[in-house]
């Protein structure tokens, strides 16, 4: 095998920005493929046309009129448009307004058929371009039947042959689990159950676990949680497999996108700054202050959280230590959506501490560069986090975190020693509201000693979190899984 040559990648993913975007994997689909391009290789990305993705503000091109995809026993008749991102990387979108016509983007009974006909599509698609890739990255459930087909329908494929795969795993809990029938529309059904000896998933199709058990390499998005999905605490029943793969599992660190996040030049932000220039980020915070209307007082220390309001996040330990954590005397803002619970819990929280506590129950990337822009401190107390990507957001911004030492947020955050010097935020290991009290106490303690401080913001903006390292990898683990594919493996 050519080590030295440019690889031909075919991206797939359910969401990617600037088109649509529900979580962290839209960011992630949306940066790596621009890293990947700098380091010389060809490649395109694919993923539905949903209702939000108008065709006139994207500028999109119709590359296929009419291509017909099989689904078990009938066929449908999808078309194929065009988009870009980055230098001239096309983005194939496949247009079907029975199944993507809709008002959001995930959510519906029929999610295991609307993503098998993307995918079925996506590789057909391919054969009418006349572009056969060397590796398909499948991101995601939406996208984990693909490993299962090039080892079964695509297998013996001229087209398809030499194509090796590689999945990727953002989050485990959401494995795209269905009955039966779903084996049937997607053409395997003659592989059947796959866990006899797994009770919950004995009579299930499990997606994920597909992509799992037939990809040539999987991928996870941190080291750690690379090395915390092979134990039943964080595996989600999928830890058997896992180990079953540990020799081709391997765990690659999300970037962010340093054109997009950057304080020195960052369209939303009051003032611009950089490490050398904090003197600045001050105007941030009263500018800030200003906005979500709390008191204008820089000595006040501001703490932010901006996440899904869920137990996953860490809420449940936050909403235990609320009331404690105000009668420091801070000021807190909350920017997300998610459980009505928390919903009322901070709604109720902010009419009665109208001076300290802002929440906004929305997402508003605006606001959301001025909180890391703004705020001192940042808080991610997640249950668990494959990756995280608002921490190393925060650091590039001189916010300061706060994190449960799990996962991604284990990798990027090391608790300040005041011994030794070393460390870029604050960290606390049990899973307990009042662990996570102290080390917000103990930032709050250090937030006092300004030179210390700005050493710890420093270090965060000078660490990098770009996507050019995690290319490279990448594109070693895609070497990897070509060389798995011709073994036969």
């Amino acid at each position: 095998m050519d080590y030295e040559r440019p690889l031909r990648i075919l991206i797939l993913a359910a969401e990617i920005v600037p088109f649509a975007k529900v979580g962290g994997l839209a960011d992630v689909v949306g940066a790596l493929p621009k890293a990947l391009q700098a380091l010389g290789h060809d490649v395109r990305l694919a993923m539905p046309r949903y209702r939000q993705v108008d065709p006139q503000r994207f500028g999109l091109t119709t590359v296929i009129n009419a291509l017909p995809v099989d689904m078990g026993s009938f066929r449908v008749q999808v078309s194929v448009r065009q988009g870009e991102i980055g230098e001239d990387i096309p983005v194939y979108m496949i247009d079907a307004p029975r199944f993507f016509d809709r008002e959001n983007i995930y959510g519906y009974t029929d999610d295991g058929d609307r993503f098998i006909l993307f995918c079925r599509a996506v590789l057909e698609a391919m054969r009418v371009l006349k572009w056969s890739p060397d590796i398909v990255h499948c991101h995601d459930w939406h996208t984990g039947i693909v490993p299962n087909w090039l080892h079964t329908i695509y297998r013996n494929d001229p087209f398809l042959t030499s194509t090796a795969s590689v999945y990727t795993i953002h989050n485990l809990a959401y494995q795209g689990i269905f009955g039966y029938r779903i084996l049937e529309v997607a053409g395997v059904a003659a592989n059947g159950f796959l866990y006899p000896q797994i009770t919950e998933l004995a009579n299930v199709v499990d997606i994920m676990g597909r992509g799992i058990l037939f990809a040539d390499a999987v991928t996870t998005v941190s080291e750690r949680y690379a090395q915390e999905i092979l134990t039943p605490t964080f595996g989600e029943k999928l830890d058997h497999m896992l180990r079953s793969r540990q020799e081709r599992l391997f765990g690659i660190l999300n970037g962010i996108d340093y054109e997009e996040m950057n304080p020195l030049t960052d369209r939303y932000i009051h003032t611009h700054f950089d490490a050398s220039s904090l003197d600045k980020r001050v105007e941030n915070k009263t500018a800030l202050q200003e906005q979500i209307h709390l008191p204008v007082n820089v000595d006040i220390p501001l703490l932010a959280m901006i996440s899904r309001l869920a137990d996953q996040k860490g809420f449940d330990l936050l909403s235990q230590i609320i009331q404690p954590l105000l009668a420091q005397g801070i000021q807190f803002i909350v920017l997300g959506i998610g459980d009505q619970h928390y919903h009322e819990i901070f709604q109720n929280l902010a009419a009665r501490y109208p001076d300290q506590l802002a929440i906004f129950l929305t997402f508003n990337t605006e606001l959301a560069q001025r909180i890391y822009a703004g705020s001192d401190i940042f808080l991610m107390p997640s249950r668990f986090e494959p990756c995280g990507l608002s921490q190393l957001i925060a650091m590039r911004y001189g916010c300061v975190p706060i994190v449960h030492s799990v996962g991604g947020l284990a990798d990027t955050v090391q608790e300040y020693d005041p011994r030794t010097g070393k460390g870029n935020g604050f960290a606390f290991t049990n899973y307990d509201p009042w662990e996570f009290f102290a080390a917000v106490v103990r930032a709050l303690e250090l937030l006092r000693f300004k030179d210390i401080w700005r050493t710890l913001q420093q270090r965060g903006m000078a660490a990098d979190h770009s996507w050019q390292a995690s290319a490279v990898r990448y594109v070693e683990v895609y070497r990897n899984a070509l060389a798995f594919h011709k073994s036969g493996k």
